[in-house]
């Protein structure tokens, strides 16, 4: 039997999100596509240390925590949502860019769809945001979100 991504419809839908009021709509929207198709959501909180934490030592520690804090708030909320919409939500945090991690946790996953926000950043317009690199990737069909 041949394995062909979205033939009847997601069955695995990735979310990216960031804090952000647009990344945090675009879980929403996931949340309600994942309900109504029967879908499986995979929310991915990518962080990431800023790179001035790594110049200073003793700001490593701080950062790290702020870090940590972050991700469990989301978690928490993740888990709240879930419980609200009754989606079968899993959460995943992981550190890195996240276009490499949004991808690669999407492949590991074979999923079938990924939303994302749209970026709010002046400079993306001209230099392409991540919902623009994972469109031209062609993996997935793509869903950005203002």
């Amino acid at each position: 039997m041949h394995f062909e991504l979205g033939t009847d419809g997601p069955k695995v839908i990735v979310v990216g999100i960031d804090g952000s009021d647009t990344s945090m709509r675009a879980g929403a929207y996931a949340a309600g596509l994942a309900r109504r198709q029967r879908a499986r959501l995979v929310v991915v909180y990518v962080t990431g240390a800023p790179a001035a934490s790594r110049l200073v030592a003793e700001a490593a520690g701080a950062v790290e925590q702020a870090i940590s804090e972050s991700i469990e708030d989301m978690r928490r909320q993740v888990h709240e949502g879930a419980l609200h919409t009754g989606v079968t939500t899993d959460f995943v945090a992981v550190r890195g860019d996240p276009y490499q991690e949004l991808v690669r946790v999407a492949m590991e996953l074979r999923a079938d769809a990924v939303v994302v926000g749209a970026s709010r950043r002046f400079g993306h317009r001209f230099v392409g945001s991540l919902a623009v690199r994972l469109v031209k990737s062609g993996r997935w069909p793509v869903t950005v979100v203002p």
